[in-house]
């Protein structure tokens, strides 16, 4: 499905419902970033919060980003930070609001049933 269309949202909704409970550390728990997908003319407005896509932005959001979808998928779903902080400095993403929000989802280290979970959310994305 393609990353960030509505079935993939659905599906996602999904396999996060089937995985039951996820032990979330604060800093994901608590977090919103408001998402700008900067080669996408509709559908291009998204959040995160709680460590759940979830589609258009959210009031409440501390952070917003600009930034491709190519980018947003590897460093949402691969966990790619070096190529975030790579992008960061070329001037690819675009940020706005509390910087320290970010830095602080560096440090997240997902458990395994949390890392599962986003293996079949990737098996699921074109």
């Amino acid at each position: 499905m393609q990353f960030l269309s509505t079935e993939w949202f659905n599906k996602v909704s999904e396999l996060r419902a089937a995985a039951g409970p996820l032990e979330l550390p604060p800093q994901i728990a608590e977090s919103v970033i408001n998402v700008t997908l900067t080669d996408r003319d509709s559908g291009n407005m998204i959040h995160i919060a709680g460590g759940e896509f979830v589609s258009n932005h959210h009031d409440n959001a501390g952070v917003s980003l600009g930034l491709t979808s190519a980018l947003a998928r590897k460093l949402f779903l691969e966990m790619d930070m070096q190529a975030g902080m790579q992008a960061f400095f070329a001037g690819e993403i675009k940020v706005e609001g509390d910087v320290t929000k970010l830095m602080a989802l560096q440090s997240y280290q997902p458990d395994a049933k949390q890392k599962a979970l986003m293996e079949q959310i990737i098996s699921i994305t074109d």
